[in-house]
């Protein structure tokens, strides 16, 4: 009996023993690797974490993912037998990225447990910056900072100021006009005549009243360099013009016109390529005085038909009907129509068309 009870209990305590060595088992080298110091010039670094299956049966790393995308993962991609070796590999692009870094790879396999998580570090020495990395947009022989004069949202009531870098990046002196510019805007070169290696600003003033324009507006314009103009030589300004409502009295606030709409999302679910699909918004002025209809803007891709009216009495409703066309189109589609009101609270609205285009 006493023999029976012994093997009985040798039994139970091996059964698990076995059933713990049968699984595949990720044992790596090191989880942690530090870099160190490295420089941004001399570009990608990688690390390979080394790693054994100590388990009893084949191991299988099913997925690596990494904290950014700045770490891209490799990996063994075929099963591991127990006793070999395998690897993951993290490499870490420096690029635009100086100073301390900690980055993660969590390694998912078949393994118990399934999920390790691997850690990269490490010091970016930034590399010396030129005039290429300062000045992105080469026209002729100038460089630019950008080669888009953004004002940002400007009241329709405002004039106002702004600057863009530049300078000579040939051995002789330079001198800069503006074409084609629009009567809204003020531009010119500071100084007139640039000097080799010298730098300048262009100084734009932007006339919001006299752009008489709603919403996000772009112009364009070229430059002449000494005399010559080529085709990449263009300057963007844009500006997104709202409506100045800071002189209106609480009296004129509580009695301002009010815009709603029926449903600002129109669902057409799945169509065939080349369809076309239609829908009318109801707009209505749920205020106390007048909504004036500024502008409606759609974008690309989908059409509005300009209401009927524009001056809205309170109570009044009107219909503006979008048309999408799926020509040249395929997925999901997330089309807008903008309406931009004299409604002091909600002066924009967004309409939403949104579906799906299939290939019939």
């Amino acid at each position: 009996m006493k023999r029976i009870i012994l093997l009985f209990c040798v039994a139970v305590f091996i059964v698990p023993l076995k059933s713990q060595t049968v699984q595949p088992k990720i044992s790596f080298n090191e989880t942690t690797h530090d870099f160190g110091k490295i420089k941004e010039a001399d570009g990608k670094v990688t690390c390979k974490f080394e790693f054994v299956n100590t388990g009893g049966s084949d191991l299988i790393i099913q997925n690596v993912s990494a904290s950014c995308g700045c770490t891209a993962p490799r990996w063994t991609r075929e099963p591991v037998a127990p006793g070999a070796k395998g690897y993951v590999a993290a490499t870490y692009n420096p690029a635009g990225r100086p100073g301390a870094f900690r980055k993660y790879v969590t390694v998912i396999s078949n393994s118990n447990p399934g999920s390790v998580r691997l850690t990269i570090a490490g010091e970016v020495e930034a590399k010396p910056r030129t005039i290429e990395d300062d000045y992105r947009y080469a026209m002729g022989p100038i460089r630019l900072k950008s080669n888009h004069l953004a004002f940002g949202n400007l009241k329709n009531t405002a004039k106002t100021d702004k600057e863009l870098e530049v300078i000579n990046n040939s051995q002789e002196d330079v001198s800069v006009t503006f074409l084609r510019v629009p009567k809204h805007v003020v531009i010119a070169m500071e100084p007139a005549k640039l000097k080799p290696g010298q730098k300048g600003v262009i100084h734009a003033n932007y006339d919001a009243p006299m752009r008489n324009d709603w919403g996000f507006v772009i112009d364009r314009m070229s430059l002449e360099i000494n005399g010559k103009t080529e085709r990449n030589f263009s300057l963007v300004i844009s500006a997104n013009i709202e409506e100045d409502f800071s002189a209106l009295s609480e009296a004129e606030l509580a009695n301002a016109p009010v815009l709603s709409v029926d449903d600002a999302e129109f669902k057409f679910g799945k169509i065939n390529q080349g369809d076309k699909v239609e829908h009318v918004y109801v707009l209505t002025n749920s205020g106390k005085s007048d909504l004036l209809i500024r502008k409606v803007k759609a974008s690309c891709g989908c059409t509005a038909v300009q209401p009927e009216k524009k001056v809205i009495a309170p109570g009044e409703s009107v219909n503006i009907k979008a048309v999408f066309n799926s020509a040249g189109k395929v997925g999901n589609q997330n089309k807008t129509v903008t309406i931009i009101t004299n409604d002091p609270k909600k002066s924009k609205m967004i309409l939403w068309v949104k579906g799906e285009v299939v290939k019939s």
